[in-house]
């Protein structure tokens, strides 16, 4: 009775496997990595609900391949070592087709090179370092090099502010560093005859910017380029104004965020950034967007979630236009795509890198609204 009972059970037990196998192959299943907690928490929860709503809309109207789509997200916390351990949960139990990198650039670069070398589809929503694509082929990026956008933050201080002065803060990480070399490229080729009054780089995790803003208000420029995320770019804003500092500020994509304004206050009127989500679009499916994240989740979107979700959907087109999920074949299908997204249309260079152009938003009575396109060679470096 005992070896019947065994023999039963272990039936049953294959049959389980089995089945689950089966169930497995009924979905394809796309990674993603994204801050859920700590300081990049917003962006985090920013990145996941919008590619949520994008995995369940494609669901909704047919899936892909004839099959669902199962988004397994995990929480990198903005940690490299976290990163790669989730990569490898991705790669190996998960078993995904393709990862969005919903995460900054220090954890991005640092998986790059295994999804690299798995040959697993890796497309990066905003991490903005260039070692993200140079990782190699299988890896592309929706958002812009941080040089470009230090170089859209030159051209509005000059062609559209008239700065003949400029004082340029920014932290002390692979973001702010990149950014301001690019600011520095503009000046330097385009506009040597504008005065760099200084260049400051504060640490990552300051939260006092009054030794810094001292020697601004000093300098008394016509524009400050400060690049930095919304829990930096926030607090200096306001602070800048306490201490009377009344210069232009121009940003960059890392204070996009419906926190800056929050935190900054009255200090945040007249911000202007570069960045690359327009929320004056009148493409209908960017308004449907902007409107559903909002209606859904009580808080505006920003451009990290729908630079997020634009990377999901190029993930997406690669699949389906390959007709198959395989590596090799997808990576060759983005390759050669040209997808229309929430943050414009993205085709991509040999290096993976997208080709499109910045645009500048400006905080009016504490919302995010157009300023003006940057389709300028200059910035955009075509």
């Amino acid at each position: 009775m005992n070896k019947l009972l065994k023999l039963g059970l272990s039936i049953v037990f294959v049959l389980s496997l089995l089945v689950g196998s089966v169930f497995a192959e009924d979905t394809i299943k796309i990674g993603l990595l994204a801050p859920l907690t700590g300081k990049g928490a917003d962006d985090g929860i920013n990145v996941k609900n919008s590619v949520v709503m994008a995995v369940e809309e494609l669901n909704a109207s047919g899936g892909l391949l004839g099959k669902k789509v199962e988004l397994v997200y995990y929480d990198d916390r903005n940690e490299p070592k976290e990163a790669v351990g989730l990569a490898y949960k991705l790669i190996e139990r998960d078993e995904v087709v393709g990862v969005v990198g919903g995460s900054y650039s220090f954890p991005t670069r640092a998986v790059a090179p295994i999804f690299q070398e798995e040959e697993i589809p890796f497309v990066a929503a905003y991490a903005l370092h260039p070692d993200v694509t140079a990782a190699g082929d299988y890896c592309f990026r929706v958002g812009f090099l941080g040089e470009l956008e230090g170089r859209g933050c030159a051209y509005l201080a000059v062609e559209k502010l008239g700065a003949k002065t400029v004082s340029l803060i920014h932290a002390d990480n692979d973001f702010g560093r990149t950014l301001s070399t690019g600011t520095m490229e503009y000046l330097e080729k385009y506009a040597p005859d504008v005065k760099v009054l200084s260049d400051q780089a504060y640490p990552f995790g300051e939260k006092d910017y009054k030794a810094y803003l001292s020697k601004i208000k000093e300098e008394n420029p016509d524009v400050v380029i400060a690049s930095g995320y919304f829990f930096q770019a926030g607090p200096m804003l306001k602070q800048a104004r306490e201490m009377g500092i009344t210069a232009q500020f121009v940003g960059e994509e890392g204070a996009d965020s419906p926190e800056t304004p929050k935190i900054a206050g009255d200090a945040a009127e007249g911000f202007i950034i570069a960045t690359n989500l327009n929320r004056d679009d009148p493409r209908p499916f960017v308004q449907k967007y902007l409107k559903e994240y909002k209606e859904r989740f009580e808080v505006d979107t920003c451009m990290v979630g729908a630079s997020a979700y634009d990377a999901f959907m190029v993930l997406v087109n690669g699949i389906k236009t390959a007709g198959t999920t395989d590596g090799d074949k997808v990576k060759d299908a983005i390759a050669k795509s040209e997808v229309e997204g929430l943050t414009g249309t993205a085709k991509f260079t040999e290096t993976g890198e997208v080709i499109k152009a910045p645009v500048a938003q400006i905080i009016k009575d504490g919302q995010f609204r157009f300023y003006c396109d940057m389709d300028d060679p200059r910035v955009i470096g075509q």
